[in-house]
């Protein structure tokens, strides 16, 4: 399955779509996080990322020109058109894709055609992007879109950085919440198992670790844990519809270093929350999501 890296891919992003990017920026800056400045791209969609210290990030996910964002889908363009199917399928929040870290795209987009598993062609783009320190630089970027089309609500994607950013985002990557990254993604469907080979394809990583609610694919920088409802419940307190068989993003897990840090910042902005299992957890709300589960580093 991995046929052409030593190691697997590294978790590099997590998609999230939201309703209003300005709601996302309220919401994720109560939960303690750093937001970065407003970013557009060229097909009518736009974000404000989330930056982690383990060169990890968050991309809430809005809408600047439904129009521009139509557009492309009907163009071929497989980010845009699977954003839309996700809103139109699940609402206009949620956690609709994943993205690995990987040095060529173009080879990932064969191996996921090889497989039969590529989602459309290869998407190349640059857009402007604005530093801490107000500078300005260009952004490139090219993904390749792995599916599997019993999944049709989440996404899997390899991005390679063309010409890649200054990797220190400095203040951008300080929390006042302690998070310094994520450690694992949770995923859910009835037979999780049944899609050990998809998220295995698109992490590059051939080896499964099978659990007692199905199975763990190891990115090389996080776990990415497919698990039943059961599992879901027990592991994060969350309890989801078992009526669709297809495979969905549900949980992030942030590394902190100290979770009363973490606690404190929470109470303080009024975030409701609950502990599990030595975590602290927070249910989805406008602007977040997905369920984020925060633990102590060891």
């Amino acid at each position: 399955m991995n046929t052409h890296s030593d190691k697997p891919h590294p978790l590099d992003h997590v998609v999230l779509p939201v309703v209003n990017i300005d709601v996302a920026r309220e919401r994720l800056g109560k939960l303690g996080f750093t937001v970065a400045a407003d970013a557009r791209h060229p097909f009518g969609t736009e974000n404000a990322c989330v930056f982690f210290a383990d060169k990890t990030y968050l991309e809430p996910l809005g809408i600047a020109s439904a129009e521009e964002s139509e557009a492309s889908a009907r163009q071929g363009n497989v980010f845009t058109a699977r954003n839309r199917a996700f809103r139109f399928r699940c609402g206009q929040e949620g956690l609709s894709g994943l993205a690995f870290g990987s040095k060529d795209a173009g080879l990932d987009h064969q191996n996921f055609v090889g497989n039969g598993s590529s989602a459309g062609e290869v998407l190349q783009f640059t857009r402007p992007m604005t530093m801490p320190d107000g500078a300005q630089t260009i952004a490139g970027f090219k993904l390749a879109f792995a599916g599997d089309l019993r999944a049709p609500d989440l996404f899997l994607f390899t991005v390679e950085r063309v010409n890649p950013l200054p990797a220190d985002h400095g203040a951008l990557e300080t929390h006042a919440n302690g998070v310094s990254g994520i450690t694992e993604i949770a995923l859910c469907a009835p037979d999780a198992a049944a899609f050990a080979a998809f998220v295995g394809l698109a992490v590059a990583q051939a080896t499964v670790e099978k659990t007692s609610f199905g199975v763990n694919i190891a990115a090389s920088n996080a776990k990415i844990s497919l698990m039943t409802q059961e599992g879901l419940e027990a592991y994060f307190d969350i309890a989801v519809s078992s009526g669709d068989r297809g495979l969905r993003g549900r949980a992030i897990l942030f590394a902190v270093a100290d979770l009363a840090v973490t606690e404190a910042h929470l109470a303080a902005n009024g975030v409701t929350y609950t502990r599990k299992n030595n975590r602290i957890v927070v249910k989805p709300a406008p602007g977040q999501g997905a369920l984020f589960a925060f633990e102590e580093t060891r």
